[in-house]
């Protein structure tokens, strides 16, 4: 986990954070440990961090771990020239500000122990115990001379599947890799660059996905200052011209200070100045940038109510700008993180970004996971069985939040590295999975949701809620509309996945087309690797002939009569093919005959525009009768064979048939059907949409096409 020097020419905070003195750390490491009964003066900052955050913890442990890293790091040190210590020291320093619990800080002190010294982890897990065992070993990076070139990602691998079971592993790694960034400087600049360039593709979206959004925001500046010097020089060049622009939004926050006593709100209100890569995007966005757009303003409330009640008084007393609302209260980020988003403008016009939170959600926002304490703590309950009080708090239905020890998307990213066993695609894959911006929501159908990058379509969301047993997904309803698998989704969308009963079924070489997440991806290129005739090109169903007799012309034994005119030729209209016992209305055509039409039939309408009088008909006795029905189904092989089998099993034959080709994976079948019985119709549809594909099938309301 070392690195290396401090780096002179890292960004600076526009906000004051407490800052290891590594000479002063160094001679005290020197110094060795103290008596056992106070903690070593090396830690004394962490004792004094951690304690912040929780008043009776137990530093005995933290005592003990230093001891064991400091005499066991002993001699070795960093480029810089310092003690090899100060790293974990700073790294826990970096934890205990943001909140972290003991265990982590003490495997925290350890994390490199057992990778660069003759420590083991059976003497970790007998002198501290399995969990900060667990800890230490998820951090410890595998041997190059084991796995050479895969070392790095079999490591990350490694890393990720012991976070599935303890996220405090990536808490510890984000922590490490913050320290050892700021401490780059004095490497070659083609190792910083891929340090970097590793920092930005995978540990920052890591961050961004834990929610710790405190280091992910300075990893952010200290990659953009290695990978974008010139840039950065000009955002800090930027930002050192309108080193007053914090008088504008001071002002501003007067004012809303005011406007929160006025009406008996108690609230903080503080300015928070943007960092270096957020004031760059904005550059971006808006290109000239005024005063109030190089930070934003943070109101800090008691209640989950005051909340609401501060946007009320901010949207009476100043000119909301409506399109910057967005409501993280009411529907959290998949992350954990909670607020309120608007944007105000005052009577000089200056518009200021403003975000409102309780305090807890302010913790939450900026450390993430590390903010849960020990998420495995088990605690008291009623009934005196005891459960896990982090995880258990947050149970329910919600697929991304029910547990916070397990998110959804880290569940979604461990089952596809399963799939993918070769290291280079599975580092790839990850680098693409985490470059994905989660920035939609959807809900599922059952009362779930699901964390999706932005252009996501129901393949996704198939994959994401079923896994593999998507293979079977047929089409989608989004909104309560049947939609095909190709329907990109929108952030609050509905989606429910219809799955197939056929368990044969599975996707076609189109789906790849559609598939955003790499989870669908992996899990479609297997299925179509196991079934190679599946990924052979399909020719187009060609348009079945229409038998003569066709679907217009009456059944040779006609089913209606017209008492009124009985020497009439009676047809039954192939637009709706009417069946006993339809509701039906006749009308007298050309050559004496009388045309019979369902009641609901659009060319009723049109007969009694035109001036035609209907003409009593009714139902005579019959064994037989002829039908058009329609059957909308998303493609598939072998649909065609099954629709027509159905039909036989209940008892119709087909009379012609017709299929349009494919649009947007949906086909239309149209088949003219000779009924034994017109009592078996109803029982005929139900086992026709009982075929895999098929969403809906309706009596014909216009002619079948030839």
């Amino acid at each position: 986990m070392s690195a290396e020097a401090t780096n002179p020419g890292a960004p600076s905070r526009r906000r004051a954070r407490p800052r290891l003195d590594l000479r002063r750390l160094g001679r005290a490491a020197l110094l060795g440990p103290t008596a056992r009964d106070r903690v070593p003066d090396a830690i004394g900052h962490v004792a004094e961090a951690h304690r912040a955050h929780h008043p009776d913890a137990d530093l005995a442990i933290l005592r003990r771990a230093y001891v064991l890293a400091e005499s066991s790091h002993r001699g070795q040190f960093r480029k810089s020239g310092e003690p090899y210590i100060t790293h974990p020291l700073a790294v826990t320093l970096i934890l205990a500000e943001l909140g972290a619990e003991t265990t982590t800080l003490t495997a925290s002190l350890l994390h490199d122990t057992v990778e660069d010294t003759d420590v083991t982890l059976d003497q970790v897990r007998t002198e501290f115990g399995e969990e900060v065992c667990y800890l230490v070993d998820g951090v410890t990076k595998l041997e190059k001379v084991d796995y050479g070139a895969a070392a790095e990602p079999e490591t990350f691998r490694k890393m990720l599947v012991a976070t599935g079971n303890d996220v405090r592993v990536m808490s510890i790694k984000l922590a490490d890799r913050l320290h050892n960034m700021r401490t780059l400087g004095v490497m070659r600049p083609e190792k910083q660059a891929r340090i970097a360039k590793v920092t930005r593709d995978v540990l920052i979206p890591l961050a961004e996905r834990l929610g710790v959004q405190a280091l992910k925001t300075e990893l952010e500046d200290l990659v953009f200052a290695i990978l974008h010097p010139e840039e950065y020089e000009r955002t800090r060049a930027l930002i050192a011209e309108n080193a007053d622009a914090g008088d504008a939004l001071a002002a501003v926050a007067e004012s809303v200070r005011t406007v929160l006593r006025d009406a008996g709100i108690q609230a903080e209100v503080l300015v928070r100045p943007r960092h270096f890569v957020s004031v760059h995007r904005v550059r971006l966005k808006r290109g000239d940038l005024s005063g109030t757009d190089f930070g934003r303003l943070l109101v800090l409330v008691g209640e989950d109510a005051d909340c609401y009640a501060v946007l009320g008084e901010l949207h009476t007393c100043f000119t909301p700008l409506i399109s910057e609302f967005k409501d993280f209260i009411a529907a959290p980020k998949f992350n954990l993180y909670q607020s309120l988003h608007t944007a105000v403008a005052g009577s000089d016009g200056a518009v200021a970004e403003v975000l409102i939170r309780t305090h807890q959600m302010h913790r939450v926002a900026e450390a993430g996971v590390v903010a849960l304490g020990n998420p495995y703590t088990v605690v008291d309950t009623a009934d005196g069985t005891g459960s896990a009080g982090a995880a258990d708090a947050s149970a329910g239905v919600d697929g991304e939040r029910a547990d916070p020890t397990r998110p959804g998307w880290l569940s979604r990213l461990l089952e596809w590295q399963e799939a993918a066993p070769d290291p280079d695609t599975f580092w790839t894959t990850l680098q693409a999975d985490l470059a994905e911006d989660r920035e939609i929501t959807v809900f599922r159908a059952d009362g779930g949701t699901l964390g999706l990058p932005a252009g996501a379509s129901c393949v996704d969301a198939a994959y994401a809620q079923y896994g593999e047993a998507a293979h079977a997904c047929v089409g989608a309803r989004v909104n309560g509309r049947l939609a095909a698998l190709a329907t990109r989704l929108g952030d609050g969308d509905t989606v429910q996945p219809l799955l197939a009963q056929d368990a044969a079924s599975g996707p076609s070489p189109d789906w790849l087309d559609h598939a955003r997440t790499p989870a669908a991806r992996i899990a479609i290129t297997g299925w179509l690797a196991e079934h190679p005739e599946a990924a052979k090109p399909q020719a187009a169903a060609p348009r079945a002939p229409t038998s003569p007799g066709g679907g217009r012309r009456a059944a040779a034994n006609a089913v209606a009569e017209a008492p009124g005119l009985p020497a009439a030729t009676v047809r039954l209209a192939g637009c709706c093919t009417p069946v006993p016992p339809d509701v039906v209305t006749g009308f007298a055509v050309r050559g004496g005959a009388v045309t019979v039409h369902r009641g609901e039939c659009p060319g009723v309408s049109r007969m009694r525009a035109m001036g035609r009088e209907p003409v009593e008909v009714r139902w005579g006795r019959a064994a037989e009768c002829r039908v058009t029905l329609v059957a909308e189904a998303f493609g598939r092989p072998r649909l065609l064979a099954d629709l027509t089998e159905a039909i036989a099993t209940a008892g119709a034959a087909v009379v012609s048939a017709t299929v349009e080709p494919p649009s947007e994976q949906r086909v239309r079948h149209t088949y003219t059907l000779q009924l034994q019985d017109a009592a078996g119709l109803p029982a005929l549809m139900r086992a026709m949409r009982d075929v895999a594909g098929v969403y809906d099938v309706s009596r014909a309301q216009h002619p079948a096409s030839a």
